[in-house]
């Protein structure tokens, strides 16, 4: 009896962590929709984003195109809760945060070793359909640029 309790338990654990992944708008692969976006000179692109559950986090992965026109890949797995988390596989950056703002919107910041780089907004359309992401990236020259991109959900 008390086995089937605890599975039933886990169970109803894991449906709930399911349906929150589900009913959040930010959830899911979003694609660039380049004619739609406006990308900085000199920016890299993040051509395809995808957010999934991962236990009670959130993994964000992203594959895109870096400055120099080479394939880029990196991973952050954390909370939206405004506080900084690792970023593996990206040596621009080592530690970025999202801080839920509503259901559609959260603000981003990305730093290299404690420093912003880059900071921004996304905010999911009411249709859940697409997504802009207006950023302000800062260079290692401290040239700032702007930055808004739009991504669709296939």
């Amino acid at each position: 009896m008390k086995t089937r309790m605890t599975l039933a338990t886990l169970a109803i654990f894991f449906a709930g962590v399911l349906c929150f992944a589900a009913d959040d708008p930010q959830m899911g692969t979003w694609k660039l929709n380049e004619g739609k976006s406006k990308i900085a000179a000199g920016s890299p692109k993040n051509n395809t984003v995808v957010y999934a559950a991962d236990g009670d986090n959130v993994k964000v992965t992203v594959d895109g195109t870096g400055a120099d026109g080479k394939a880029t890949h990196n991973e952050w797995t954390g909370k939206f809760d405004g506080k900084d988390y690792a970023v593996t596989g990206d040596p621009t950056q080592d530690m970025r945060s999202y801080k839920k703002i509503n259901d559609r919107t959260m603000e981003l910041t990305v730093k290299k070793d404690g420093k912003v780089m880059t900071s921004g907004r996304i905010v999911v359309s009411p249709d859940g359909k697409s997504r802009t992401v207006t950023t302000t990236r800062t260079e290692s020259d401290g040239k700032k640029s702007h930055s808004t991109a739009v991504y669709d959900k296939p």
